[in-house]
């Protein structure tokens, strides 16, 4: 029966709002409540009557600039609000509701109507109660007006009164944070984030802390995401989700080690505070026990619909044979070595291609020309039935740039995902260079689907295996010698990161002969050379530094500087602003974490 109130109720109401909308004035309204309004309570006249005047009270007028002409509730000698003519008390007060009527109705169910201008005008009014902006605001991004939803939780989240938001809150917040980023809208989803970091309730913080690093570590702006948390940790002391978002952290950071020691720490702190449930204290000893199982599982749990086959994968990599051999010879005039895709692996790409439908876009390093994730179910389960498909270097080809391009950014989803397919692909670098010593060119024969495999593991495996994306990546320039992946910049960060800086160096100084002018590489070699104490070769290498890009320093030093975008495919131009950034945003950690680096570097500004 409370189901069919509930209908009742809501037919009546927006019904009510038409009614209301046509003059705004209450002996009009209960014209119609009289003549029609029954209908919604099958010919039940009084309990539209006693509804009239509650609903009426809650109502936003347009005439009044958006504000509600509430009745005053009659004594029960007084003359009845309906205006029927008898005593209250023998009249709406004799009438009881199955259940409350709540407050917000009427301005949630004006939120869903009004339009343009009128609902701009509304929401401007700061009139709308928070429950209504909630629940419209909801509603709106379910039945797919994302341009009204974002409308109307602006106002639900505009920081004037953090104290008036309910509790409901956090899944409107994550849905305005969805929407930013779909949309394109980086400045106010970082604008937001920080509101909340600094002035919002502490609910919505953990939720914040957890989004702001986020972005950060999936633009492997890894500086950023520490500062971040660092923040969050002033802020929310004691929160639980400091302890999830640390050890993402320092995955991200390819310190696993420390990763560990840090949960088993926030484990140990938060069972003697007391106050988590069974399950967060089940989450916090997983973690401390193992930071990247836990957050593969947790992982893999969320994703839901793909948590099967997504199992199903790993377990098919884990047990995948030796792989097979390749057609791989020499040019005999050249010496250049050429791969040929045979005739049994067309077969087998084929079949695979029935599956996964998507083809790679040869015009970028990484990518695919559509979205391979839209019937992942579907070539994952055929993949895992098929397992002779994986002998195709070129479906090797599209399942780790699949992979990469969903799960790269995510350190502990790399030894379960990438690094199976990196030793296949290993496998076929030992029969290219069992060839001959010649170079395997990116334009050569089909060449290109074993480089650009190996480009994604390397990026890929980055985080999560940095040992064996660095050994990949040794791997193919010495057998691409020409570098056509700009994999040295990208081995020089990271024995960087290691504090091999003996070796960075001599990587470095390599790149010096071929003329390669890549900031990365120049500042690469400046931080070697200063970590290595040889002050006055820095000095020269930071000049260098400035001859190629006059921004750098700037960039690097700034703690908060305006972020500046690569061009639509990803690339940035050679000396410009976005360049710096660039750098900026993969390196400056090294910088900051390398005693009195930053200081010199301004010091040379």
């Amino acid at each position: 029966m409370l189901a069919v109130w509930v209908d009742q109720l809501l037919g009546f109401a927006s019904g009510a709002l038409s009614a209301i909308r046509q003059q705004e004035h209450y002996p009009d309204f209960m014209t119609w409540v009289r003549a029609k309004g029954a209908d919604s309570f099958e010919g039940d006249v009084a309990m539209a009557q006693a509804l009239a005047p509650v609903l009426w009270s809650q109502t936003p007028l347009e005439r009044l600039d958006f504000a509600c002409e509430p009745l005053a509730t009659p004594g029960r000698n007084e003359p009845c609000w309906c205006d029927s003519g008898r005593k209250f008390k023998q009249c709406c007060y004799q009438i009881e509701f199955p259940t409350e009527i709540p407050d917000q109705m009427m301005w949630m169910l004006s939120l869903r109507e009004w339009k343009g201008a009128t609902l701009k005008a509304a929401l401007e009014s700061q009139q709308a109660p928070a429950q209504a902006l909630l629940e419209a605001g909801l509603i709106a991004a379910e039945s797919g007006q994302t341009g009204r939803a974002m409308q109307i939780l602006e106002s639900l989240f505009d920081g004037s009164d953090w104290s008036r938001l309910p509790e409901q809150a956090e899944p409107a917040f994550e849905i305005l944070l969805d929407i930013y980023q779909e949309r394109g809208f980086s400045r106010k989803r970082a604008d937001l984030l920080d509101d909340v970091m600094e002035r919002g309730p502490l609910f919505l913080r953990g939720v914040a802390l957890e989004r702001l690093c986020l972005m950060h570590l999936d633009n492997d702006d890894l500086d950023s995401a520490r500062g971040a948390f660092v923040k969050a940790q002033q802020a929310l002391p004691d929160s639980p989700t400091l302890a999830y978002i640390e050890a993402m952290l320092l995955l991200h950071e390819g310190h696993e080690q420390e990763a560990k020691e840090r949960a088993n720490f926030w484990y140990r702190r938060l069972v003697r505070q007391g106050d988590l449930d069974e399950d967060q204290l089940d989450f916090l000893a997983a973690l401390a026990e193992n930071p990247g199982a836990t957050l593969a599982d947790q992982l893999l749990s969320a994703e839901e619909d793909l948590a099967t086959p997504l199992v199903a994968l790993q377990a098919l990599l884990a047990a995948l044979p030796t792989a097979p051999k390749i057609d791989v010879s020499a040019d005999p005039e050249s010496g250049r070595l050429l791969y040929n895709t045979s005739a049994r692996e067309a077969t087998l790409f084929a079949a695979w291609h029935e599956q996964f439908q998507v083809l790679v876009d040869e015009d970028v390093a990484l990518g695919f020309r559509d979205d391979p994730w839209g019937n992942a179910i579907e070539w994952m389960s055929a993949l895992c039935a098929h397992p002779e498909w994986l002998d195709a270097p070129q479906v090797v080809q599209d399942l780790t740039l699949a992979l990469t391009s969903r799960f790269g950014s995510l350190p502990w989803m790399a030894p379960s995902l990438l690094e199976p397919l990196a030793l296949r692909l290993s496998r076929w670098l030992e029969q290219a260079r069992a060839e001959g010593d010649g170079n395997l060119c990116w334009d050569d024969a089909n060449n290109a689907m074993l480089l650009r495999t190996g480009l994604a593991l390397v990026v890929g495996m980055e985080r999560g295996a940095r040992q064996h994306s660095r050994e990949l990546a040794e791997e193919l320039l010495l057998i691409d010698q020409e570098d056509s992946l700009g994999l040295r910049e990208l081995v020089l960060d990271q024995l960087l990161r290691d504090d091999r800086n003996e070796e960075a160096l001599a990587l470095a100084e390599e790149s010096d002969d071929d003329g390669s002018l890549v900031l990365g590489l120049l500042m690469g070699k400046t931080l070697a050379l200063y970590r290595l104490e040889q002050h006055e070769a820095a000095e020269a290498a930071l000049g260098d530094v400035l001859g190629h890009n006059r921004y750098a320093l700037e960039l690097i030093c700034a703690e908060n500087p305006r972020p500046s975008m690569p061009h639509p495919d990803g690339q940035v131009d050679p000396g410009t602003r976005a360049e710096a950034w660039q750098y900026r945003t993969l390196m400056r950690d090294q910088w900051r974490t390398t005693p009195g680096a930053l200081d010199w570097l301004e010091a040379h500004r």
